[in-house]
Formats: structure tokens, sequence, C-alpha cells
């Protein structure tokens, strides 16, 4: 038994044969594509952050509206660019966002992607401390976020303040009990992801990670994710822990299928540069007739170590046609896999 959830780039451009050509319309949309994934029992909906781009930015007014709007989906990201926020304001907006759903919210944080511009958290005030880099500062940021989360006090009240306070020291509020423990760490290495587990984070691992040893994108996942699992085991964590993982699959179950996917699923992995001196593998898109699909897909091992499986979709397609997408998952592969 996994949870399934559904993965949104959020892109948006004024192509023709796109359905989501403004950011209006990735908003709105991705709002409906919830709703109905809620309703053909879909168990997540995660939305990626990128800043400087034609695709979704702030999360927490989508995430908000979302929860407003649905019942018991999982509502997250994957991932919030850390270098870009300021910690203390982010707890105020996702205490609301987790109230605002009942306590459904699964963040996805992490130091962060290659971005459009030239060090964009620059732009928003931030810069490394000295003897820091950018990826210092990311996790810094998430350790302070992670540690405000606890809602203990901090901050001394003014004497004579507006309103009456509580006794003590006073902490960020909305406060969200239990958000603390529904943070994950995007981690690219194996190196990460134990570092995730280390300070109680849970892991979500995408479709491209650090190359760190020439191995099988997916055999290259499954061992980061057996590492991040004996480092919370080691840690002695009191909860579980949660995986996820990533994967672009489609089930080529009528034409419109096969002419959007049908060669994607003759790829392979790939190996490249997503940073100067840092090489990637990047893993294969599966896209097939569902009986093999279930076959290659059971072969997977990064799968099979995870509990939850994010299916990146198309969303400038549109709602109608990506719920056709997850529903063919839901009812022609994820029985047969043991995923439902």
């Amino acid at each position: 038994m996994k949870k399934i959830g559904f993965l949104s780039f959020g892109h948006w451009s004024d192509h023709p044969s796109y359905l989501a050509r403004t950011a209006g319309d990735t908003l709105l949309q991705s709002i409906d594509l919830a709703v109905a994934a809620e309703e053909i029992g879909l168990d997540g909906a995660y939305f990626r952050v990128h800043h400087f781009a034609r695709q979704l930015a702030s999360p927490f007014p989508l995430l908000s509206a979302i929860g407003a709007k649905t019942s018991k989906i999982e509502i997250g990201t994957g991932v919030i660019d850390m270098r870009y926020e300021n910690p203390l304001y982010m707890v105020e907006d996702a205490g609301a966002a987790d109230l605002i759903s009942g306590g459904r919210l699964q963040l996805g944080i992490s130091r962060g992607s290659p971005e459009q511009v030239i060090e964009g958290w620059r732009h928003f005030g931030f810069a490394p401390k000295e003897g820091q880099n950018d990826a210092d500062m990311g996790r810094e940021k998430a350790l302070e976020f992670l540690d405000k989360l606890k809602g203990q006090g901090f901050a001394q009240p003014n004497p004579n303040p507006m309103f009456p306070n509580p006794p003590g020291l006073l902490r960020l509020e909305p406060y969200s009990d239990g958000l603390r423990e529904r943070i994950w760490w995007g981690a690219a290495s194996n190196a990460t992801a134990v570092w995730a587990a280390e300070n109680g984070m849970n892991l979500q691992s995408s479709t491209l990670k650090f190359d760190e040893n020439g191995k099988p994108f997916h055999i290259q996942q499954a061992e980061q994710i057996r590492l991040y699992k004996d480092a919370w085991k080691k840690a002695g964590h009191e909860r579980d822990a949660r995986v996820s993982v990533s994967r672009s699959i489609f089930a080529l179950v009528n034409d419109q299928d096969r002419y959007y996917f049908g060669q994607q699923g003759k790829g392979a992995d790939s190996f490249g540069y997503i940073e100067p001196t840092q090489r990637a593998v990047f893993g294969k898109s599966y896209a097939a007739e569902p009986d093999q699909l279930i076959r290659e897909l059971a072969q997977d091992e990064a799968i099979q170590e995870a509990d939850t499986i994010l299916l990146t979709i198309p969303n400038t397609l549109g709602v109608d046609y990506n719920i056709h997408v997850l529903s063919a998952i839901l009812e022609h592969v994820a029985p047969a896999l043991g995923w439902r």
C-alpha cells in the first residue's frame, strides 16, 4: 500500500496548445485539479516552487485555497527553496495554511535547484554569511524554520503591549501543532538524505540526484533511501519516517495518450550537469501500455523502498486530461503493483 500524489511544476505560457496560458490559469486550475484529484481518491497534491520563472512561486496562498476547498487530500510542496525564505515569516504562513487545511500540509523544503537568474536569493535580500555558501545558508534557514515550528517561546514581550500577552516568552502565531513532523527535505545527495534523517525530516527524492557511483538512477536512489532509513533509526526518532519518490509515469490507454507520450517510454536514464561541477543522473520516464508499465515499474528499486509516489503531471494540458492521466494509473497500474 502506497500513498499516490501528483506533483505539478505549475508552468504557463501563451502557447496555442496550452490550456494554462497565464499565471491566473495555472493557479485556478491547480485548485480545481486538487479538488478533482481528491474526488478520484488520490492521496496528495504537491507543487513545485521556482522564482523568476513562469511557474508557481509563492506557495502558501495556493496551499491555503486548496485546503479550504478540500477535506482529505494531503497538500504539499516539492520543494520550497530555503535560500529565498525568511524562516520566521514562513512559520507564520505555514501555520496559517496548515490550520486552514485541518493539519494536512506536507511541506517539502530544500536548498533548492539552479535558478533562472544568477544568485536570485540576493534580490530577496539574503546572502550567505562569511565562510558560508548558498547551500549552507539554505540548510541553516531550514534548521531555524524547524526550530520555530516547535512552538516554544523565544521573543521577549513588550512590557507595554497593545494587547495582553500570555506569561513568558512569545512564540510565532498562528501555531499549528504537528506541522513540525510533516516537513520533508528534498535531498539530491546521500549525505543530505542522512542529514535530513538526523534532523527529523521526511525524505523527498525526485527524478534526479547527484551521480555518486555511476549506477542506474533507481538503484542509486534506492541506496540513498536505505542510508536515510538507517540514519533515521540511529537518530532514535519516536515516529516513523516517510519517503517519497517522484516519477513521470503515463499509462497509454487511448490514442491521445499515445500521441502525447508514446515516445517517452523509449528513453533511458541520462547523465549530465545541473551545476558546473556537479554531475547528476536523471531518471527515465515511464510510458507504455498498462501491462508493460506494470512489469517495468516492478523492477524500480527506489519505488519499492518508498511509501509515497508523486506522479509528475503535464499541467499545461489542463485539468480534465490530467485527471485522466492520474485515473489511468489508479485504475490500470496501481492495484497490480500493490499500491492500492
